[in-house]
């Protein structure tokens, strides 16, 4: 059953037009109007109703970017879709570098803010269920945990045991909600990287114009609004994995250098002088069919 939605937001006129859209969405709402109360809730007894945060980020107070280093500090694994009327690039790359879901510029579109709401549910009932089936196995997943009933999901399961035994580029097709992911953790979880990081970037969730910052890192000083040195998805993930949900929503200009760092190992931060070697097993993931759309 699918939790509330939190609203946080200090402006009364923005909290009233997300509260009713929500509600119109067909989801029940709980209205904050700061950071402080945002976490007294996400930290407290009623916390397990909370299935999605909307969080402003320009605040007094404790601020947006606040909030998200607390969740993370006190591991509050809820998807956070933060807005803001000011959507600077370097407000955009703090946001998602501090864990958040999704962005939107006030003010959003009702359909914008519906599939994003969407999304985030999909993540967090897959993500639950990961940790559900991690804690069993004392925070390490492999596809002995993977109970299925279909001769389908049995030939995915043999296919990723395969694929876990080497260290070759994956991609795992299927519709939204399937356990793309989950399957991506058991790979790892059954290979040589099984005790190294395993980065998760959410491809559809980022503006195009923050693409490359997100992955491959910026200098300082490289746009403007990067005001501090940003490392990047993958140089996070080095010696780990990347998965990269819903690969086919990059950029044709990002797949580019994304084959570039696959091939050689080595990435091209923003505004950079020199490349930056990476080790990393990839895994990507889409609801599309990317052969029938190159062709």
């Amino acid at each position: 059953m699918t939790g509330s939605i939190l609203i946080v937001d200090d402006d009364p006129v923005q909290r009233r037009l997300l509260e009713a859209a929500v509600t119109r969405f067909g989801y029940s709402a709980i209205v904050v109007d700061g950071g402080a109360a945002a976490l007294d809730i996400l930290d407290g007894p009623g916390a397990r109703e909370v299935s999605v945060v909307i969080l402003d980020l320009v605040m007094p107070g404790l601020d947006g970017i606040g909030v998200l280093k607390a969740m993370r500090e006190r591991d509050i694994n809820v998807p956070a879709i933060v807005q803001t009327a000011q959507g600077g690039i370097e407000t955009v790359v703090s946001a998602m570098r501090h864990g958040a879901f999704d962005f939107v510029v006030k003010p959003a579109s009702p359909d914008r803010l519906q599939a994003s709401i969407g999304n985030a549910l999909k993540v967090e009932a897959v993500e639950g269920e990961v940790k559900r089936t991690s804690r069993r196995r004392g925070g390490l997943l492999t596809f002995k945990d993977m109970i299925t009933h279909s001769p389908a999901m049995d030939r995915v399961i043999r296919l990723g045991q395969k694929a876990a035994a080497s260290n070759i580029p994956i991609l795992i097709e299927g519709e939204s909600g399937v356990g793309k992911e989950l399957v991506a953790r058991a790979i790892q979880g059954s290979g040589d990287r099984r005790s190294k990081p395993f980065v998760t970037v959410n491809c559809g969730a980022i503006p195009d114009n923050l693409v490359e910052s997100i992955l491959f890192g910026h200098e300082k000083g490289s746009f403007t609004g990067a005001t501090d040195k940003h490392t990047g998805k993958f140089v996070e993930a080095h010696s780990g994995t990347l998965f990269l949900d819903e690969i086919g929503d990059l950029p044709l200009d990002v797949q580019v250098k994304l084959l570039r760092a696959v091939q050689d190992g080595e990435v091209d931060p923003v505004g950079g002088r020199s490349t930056v070697r990476v080790d990393i097993r990839l895994i990507s993931a889409t609801h599309r069919n990317l052969l029938q759309q190159v062709k």
